[in-house]
């Protein structure tokens, strides 16, 4: 349990991995790299056992690892929409310390992006990719010159990087056209 004061609330270690898959991977002192510079004996300074909470208006994310929320926590991004389903999916069934959790995420991230672009295109104010990726600042700041003999490491996947920026809006476009044909 996050943000306690004292010891005697926590629960035991074989309450925790019977509860959490894969916790207590580093409970072996030789893995853990903090162990001889680590101070469990220093007064916390803290003058409450448990501190006051936010009040939670709506659901909230939280990972499986933490029996409860943090006292105070973010609200300005709740979950919404079908990247809020897969999100609260990844919370809810797999630990942190699991790929699948983090993969999760990573798709809610790319369902919201989506999300968003059909949302701008609707309102009449679709993205420009050209101009909100720099492309044409790294074109006018001298594009070969900065690149070559200075050791960037992003060199050897620059001929990747117009395909990932032009080509999902390539792939809605010859959809949209292959739709537009087959009605019409």
């Amino acid at each position: 349990m996050p943000y306690i004061a004292t010891d005697h609330l926590r629960p035991s270690a074989d309450e925790l991995r019977a509860r959490i898959p894969g916790w207590g991977a580093d409970l072996d002192p030789a893995d853990r790299p903090s162990v001889p510079k680590e101070r469990t004996d220093l007064p916390t300074g803290a003058h409450w056992l448990i501190p006051d909470r936010q009040p939670e208006r709506q659901p909230r994310e939280r990972s499986v690892e933490h029996g409860m929320l943090p006292p105070v926590f973010g609200t300005t991004a709740p979950l919404h929409g079908v990247s809020g389903l897969v999100r609260g999916f990844a919370y809810k069934r797999f630990s942190e310390g699991q790929t699948a959790h983090w993969l999760l995420l990573v798709l809610g991230d790319r369902i919201d992006v989506w999300g968003a672009r059909v949302r701008s295109v609707r309102e009449g104010r679709p993205d420009n990719p050209f101009a909100e990726t720099g492309v044409a600042a790294e074109l006018r700041g001298h594009p070969v010159q900065s690149r070559l003999g200075r050791g960037r490491a992003d060199v050897k996947h620059a001929w990747l990087d117009p395909l990932l920026v032009v080509g999902p809006a390539a792939l809605v476009v010859a959809a949209t056209a292959v739709l537009a044909r087959r009605r019409g």
